[in-house]
């Protein structure tokens, strides 16, 4: 594993077309309800990425049938109530995702684990999805007040709740629903603001009873679902790291096929397009209750703008390659309402103010936002990554418009999200590059 790569390209142009890899949100999603329902489903376009795979070999250890074959994926399994108590802890490594989630999963399952994780991952807080999950009667113990990792689940019967989600969070707001799939009666919960809807959609799909009406989502447990064929569209939170490297370079002009447009994810969009970016969007279509398209964006000037209140849901993963654009724009950028960045892979405020100050940002943090001042020019030296693939991928594209080289700490966290990143970045390329 490389502890340090360095990245420096000569006058840069993008052009081409690519095809990101599938939706992590959505690949998790997939693996977990074809594990939980009974009978044979099929993933395709599934993201071959760790968090992924951490979610995959869980089911495994819970006596679930899964093969996979690149971004192919055949899930067999016997249906949640036929699971066996996994022999060894459950190990999510760095992902969130599956942690949240299949706390919610994993309490009324009726079988006994106990869920670990990285560093990085023990130290990120689950009383957000321990607290209301214990108010529907799920047996879950920490050794530590803030309900740090280790999770020791014992899974049991549970009762509806209807819940007012303090968080802008999916992940919370999925954990209740996933347990709510195997209470007795209707769980609702309910949001200020709609954060992304793929467990929703998913759901659906799979034949579960749930309802979406005025911020509230309502599940009827004890509906028996069956597999079902799922095809994952490309992540757009992946797809917005080239969307950005196209709009801060001149002549620059990309294509990405097959991108999720998911309206509950599609917030860079708006920005890009509030920022000045030319961007089309052509061949959208639906595929097991998700949109997808492509993509097509080009280079314009940027201006500044403010981020805040509703939009933040909706691309809370694209924060911090937002905040390196908003280095190339003309005037100041603000972010806010944004907390929720403190508590993801690492706190990605300071992360991303001290990564982009080290190549001469003019970027300053605040409690929930930043405040970036533009256009700065980028001079080259080394990114800390903080093991966070986000800020990874950030790095990689800043060193396309930074004088000189920038070098990445730990950009092997990249794989979590985007193993083929580097890969890709050099196809879209133009012009000499020396990595």
């Amino acid at each position: 594993m490389d502890e340090l790569k360095t990245v420096h390209f000569n006058h840069p142009v993008l052009s081409g077309e690519l095809i990101v890899p599938g939706d992590k949100s959505i690949s998790h999603r997939a693996i977990m309800l074809g594990s939980i329902a009974k009978g044979k489903t099929e993933v395709t376009g599934f993201l071959d990425g760790e968090d992924c795979l951490r979610t995959i070999e869980m089911f495994k250890q819970l006596g679930v049938s899964i093969e996979r074959q690149g971004k192919n994926v055949w899930i067999d399994s016997p249906g949640l109530q036929d699971w066996k108590t996994p022999t060894d802890e459950l190990y999510a490594g760095n992902s969130g995702t599956t942690t949240r989630l299949m706390a919610g999963i994993l309490a009324g399952a009726h079988v006994t684990s106990v869920m670990t994780g990285d560093a990085s991952l023990s130290n990120r807080p689950m009383d957000r999805v321990t607290v209301p999950l214990r108010e529907m009667g799920a047996s879950i113990s920490s050794e530590t007040a803030s309900e740090l990792l280790p999770l020791r689940i014992k899974g049991t019967s549970l009762q509806a709740i209807d819940y007012q989600n303090p968080v802008g969070s999916a992940q919370v707001k999925s954990a209740i629903l996933f347990a709510g799939l195997q209470a007795d009666g209707t769980t609702s919960v309910r949001e200020k603001t709609t954060s992304r809807d793929h467990t929703e959609q998913m759901f659906k799909h799979f034949g579960a009873d749930i309802e979406s009406v005025d911020g509230k989502v309502s599940v009827t447990g004890g509906r028996a679902l069956t597999g079902r064929n799922v095809h994952v569209p490309g992540d757009i939170s992946s797809a917005a790291f080239f969307m950005v490297a196209a709009s801060m370079i001149e002549g620059s002009a990309i294509t990405l096929l097959n991108v999720g447009l998911n309206p509950t994810r599609t917030g860079v969009l708006d920005v890009l397009k509030e920022m000045g970016a030319s961007i089309e969007i052509t061949n959208e279509t639906d595929e097991n209750g998700e949109r997808l398209g492509t993509v097509n964006i080009s280079h314009q000037q940027l201006k500044p703008v403010e981020i805040s209140g509703a939009l933040i849901p909706r691309l809370i993963d694209e924060l911090p390659i937002i905040a390196l654009l908003a280095t190339q724009a003309d005037g100041t950028t603000v972010i806010k309402d944004a907390a929720e960045l403190r508590v993801k892979e690492t706190d990605r405020i300071a992360a991303v103010t001290e990564a982009l100050s080290a190549v001469g940002a003019n970027i300053e943090a605040t409690d929930d936002g930043m405040i970036i001042h533009g256009p700065t020019p980028l001079t080259g030296g080394t990114m800390d990554s903080y093991g966070d693939h986000r800020l990874g991928m950030m790095a990689a594209i800043a060193s396309l418009v930074a004088s000189g080289p920038v070098t990445i700490k730990d950009p092997a966290c990249i794989d979590i999200s985007y193993p083929a990143f580097f890969e890709d970045l050099e196809r879209l390329v133009r012009h000499e590059t020396n990595n």
